[in-house]
């Protein structure tokens, strides 16, 4: 079993505490998105994971707590953007969040940290000028600390909408309408990620450029867990993913609506209001992320800890 860590939220930024006390007990329970009366318990016993894949933008919190994880394999996903506080509330700075990637890269090494530049949004505050001169500079200060480097388009869901319409002034656009631009940027992206001997590629993109080097990607990725850790998943296609997207199927742990970060483009936030009023539900020594057990059958608990569901 694979476990995201999660698409959802942070974890690593603001649940750090909750997810290590389930480490120690473990195991933990998390609910359907669509259906809170579904209940799935999760073993985290070392012989039942292949790998932990962590996905932050602030990974500092969770740092102190990796020599616990020398039973586990696992990588990061760590997403570094630098975009202006308008779109990004409550971030670490940009230098912080390069200063701390690279001390967990040289932690745990350059192939198990991933650097991603997502979503990409073309707007007044970032124009395509501002998205080169980020790239370039962020690439140069993770040289060696990364083999790679994910790109994805912001995707204008209404849920993306209602937050970016809420920035005063902000005029932003669909940079996938206009492929000269797009691709104007992306071939700049290839070289600099030559420059600094990184790869490229897209996360859950339908937009095909790979004749310009850059190759649809797997964040869930099988052949990254069989490079780096020998572990041949024979994991399939995750079905719960878009269809342009790589992934292998995983459990993911997280909760929508948690994510304490502010960004303004956010798929996995629907409102701050939603947000301000999880952040109240959260238990770190629950099983769940969000609330506590009180509708669960407690007898089920009792049982061998092994993935099952509980309805």
């Amino acid at each position: 079993m694979i476990i995201s860590a999660s698409r959802r939220t942070d974890i690593p930024a603001f649940y750090h505490r909750w997810f290590m006390n389930r480490i120690r007990e473990g195991f933990l329970l998390t609910r359907n998105p669509f259906n809170a009366s579904q209940v799935r318990l999760v073993s985290l016993e070392p012989q039942d994971i292949h790998a932990f894949v962590f996905w932050t933008r602030n990974a500092e919190p969770l740092i102190k707590h990796l020599p616990k994880f020398s039973e586990f394999n696992y990588y990061f996903q760590y997403t570094i953007t630098g975009y202006p506080k308008a779109l990004e509330g409550h971030l670490p700075s940009t230098y912080q969040s390069i200063e701390t990637f690279v001390r967990l890269s040289d932690i745990i090494g350059p192939s198990k940290i991933i650097w991603r530049y997502d979503p990409i949004l073309v707007s007044n505050l970032t124009p395509l000028s501002e998205h080169k001169r980020k790239f370039h500079k962020i690439a140069s200060l993770l040289a060696g600390k990364t083999h790679k480097v994910v790109i994805s388009f912001v995707d204008l869901y209404t849920k993306t909408e209602r937050g970016l319409k809420s920035v005063p002034s902000l005029n932003y656009r669909d940079l996938t309408a206009n492929q000269g631009e797009l691709i104007d940027l992306c071939r700049f992206m290839v070289e600099v990620c030559q420059q600094y001997n990184l790869a490229i590629e897209t996360c859950a993109e339908g937009i095909d450029l790979t004749d310009i080097g850059i190759q649809p990607g797997k964040c869930i990725d099988d052949e990254l867990l069989k490079h780096v850790f020998g572990i041949d998943t024979a994991h399939r296609k995750d079905p719960n993913q878009r269809i342009e997207c790589g992934c292998v199927k995983s459990v993911d742990i997280g909760s929508y609506n948690t994510c304490l970060h502010g960004c303004k483009y956010c798929y996995a936030t629907y409102s701050e209001t939603s947000v301000q009023k999880n952040r109240l539900k959260h238990d770190p020594n629950s099983p769940f992320l969000l609330g506590g057990i009180e509708d669960v059958d407690k007898h089920l608990l009792s049982k061998p800890i092994i993935q099952q569901e509980l309805f």
